[in-house]
C-alpha cells in the first residue's frame, strides 16, 4: 500500500510536466497559468500574451507571438514545437 501511494504521488507530481512535454500549448486558448509552464515565459509575459490576445484576437501562427510586447523572435524560436495556435480549419 505504501508503495502504491508513493507511485500515485509521483504520478500526480510528474503528470502535468509529462503532458506538457508531449502536447504543445495552444497560445490561443491557454490561460496565464498554462503559459507560465513554457520555458522563458513567466507571470508578466503570460499576462502580456493573454492581454494581447484579448485586444487583438487569436494568433494566426506561433510566430505571431513575437508581436506581444516583451516577447521577441528569439523566445518564439526557443519555444519551437512547444506552442501551437490549434488545428487549422479545413473548411473556410
Amino acid at each position: 500500500m505504501k508503495r502504491f501511494l508513493r507511485i500515485l504521488v509521483l504520478a500526480l507530481t510528474l503528470g502535468p510536466a509529462l503532458t506538457l512535454a508531449g502536447e504543445p500549448v495552444n497560445i490561443n486558448t491557454a490561460d496565464a497559468a498554462a503559459l507560465e509552464q513554457l520555458k522563458g515565459i513567466g507571470p508578466a509575459k503570460a499576462k502580456a500574451i493573454v492581454d494581447y490576445r484579448k485586444q487583438h484576437g487569436p494568433f494566426a501562427s506561433p510566430a505571431d507571438l513575437a508581436k506581444v510586447p516583451g516577447i521577441g523572435e528569439k523566445t518564439v524560436a526557443q519555444l519551437g514545437s512547444q506552442i501551437t495556435v490549434g488545428a487549422r480549419n479545413a473548411t473556410k
